[in-house]
């Protein structure tokens, strides 16, 4: 055998042997969750509403098949102010104000388009948590990243909701391209040039990234999303290819670090609330 063979084979069994020890010390369930009192009496309810409804406690069992090296926190806390959602050494920050202007921004009543208030609640905060959590998982995992840090996540975060039922990941990604289309059309001026080198794409950009994905994932459960043009064709056509890219992706690097039996329950179950239940209380 050549010299150069010869490495490259120790050298994958060395990479292998890495790999399964890593997954070995790591366990399911390694997450905690915190309810931090609001300082802005404003957020008391969404505090208090948020821990009648267990949510927190919900969160953790979706994430408990993922395999972690050390313990996660996940916090709804107050930021001072930003609406925001973040994650940093381990833990992730859920903004109450981020909770407070989904609450603002939805909708009265069912749109024409037929998305559900609670689902232009429910979705971009489903979408912001899992965002977030694939930060933690690039982080704790040392998972190699190429491209974009953010885009990546968006697309990991949009990947694992894309594994629920049918009914109810439609749900959530219309929610959060409604979140993201309204953010556009708020806009009280035209983008800026220098706005176009944030490390996350624009509100268009994102929103277009996730009717693809979700199309490419199921061209017939997403189909309404060409049908009614809310996906040019152009780039429908070549939206499987984009899924199975991240689907090869997420095969080889992340679900080592599922346990599958539990995963396969955890998506089997029904997690969104009626389409008729106001999420929050006032």
């Amino acid at each position: 055998m050549k010299r150069t063979m010869a490495f490259a084979v120790v050298a994958m069994f060395l990479i292998v042997g890495t790999v399964a020890t890593a997954v070995a010390s790591s366990k399911s369930n390694r997450i905690n969750t915190h309810y931090v009192p609001p300082k802005n009496a404003l957020h008391q309810q969404i505090y208090l509403q948020l821990q009648e409804r267990r949510s927190l406690e919900k969160l953790k069992e979706f994430l408990s098949p993922f395999r972690l090296p050390r313990t996660l926190d996940i916090s709804l806390a107050g930021c001072d102010g930003e609406a925001d959602a973040f994650y940093e050494d381990a833990a992730i920050t859920i903004c109450y104000e981020y909770l407070n202007e989904l609450w603002e921004n939805r909708p009265e009543k069912t749109t024409p388009s037929g998305i559900a208030p609670v689902d232009t609640v429910i979705g971009p905060l489903v979408d912001t948590t899992l965002h977030e959590f694939a930060h933690a998982l690039f982080d704790m995992l040392k998972l190699p990243v190429l491209g974009p840090e953010e885009t990546a996540a968006d697309m990991v975060a949009a990947y694992i909701y894309l594994q629920l039922r049918g009914d109810e990941a439609h749900r959530l990604i219309s929610g959060t391209v409604y979140a993201y289309s309204n953010e556009a059309k708020n806009r009280t001026a035209p983008l800026k040039l220098k706005e176009f080198a944030d490390v996350h794409g624009t509100p268009e950009q994102r929103a277009y990234n996730l009717l693809c994905i979700a199309y490419g994932a199921d061209a017939q459960l997403f189909g309404d999303f060409v049908s009614k043009g809310y996906l040019p064709e152009r780039r429908a056509e070549f939206c499987y290819e984009e899924y199975e890219q991240i689907q090869d992706a997420f095969e080889q690097l992340i679900t080592p670090h599922i346990d599958r039996a539990l995963a396969e329950k955890i998506m089997n179950k029904n997690w969104l609330p009626d389409r008729n239940q106001p999420i929050l209380r006032r």
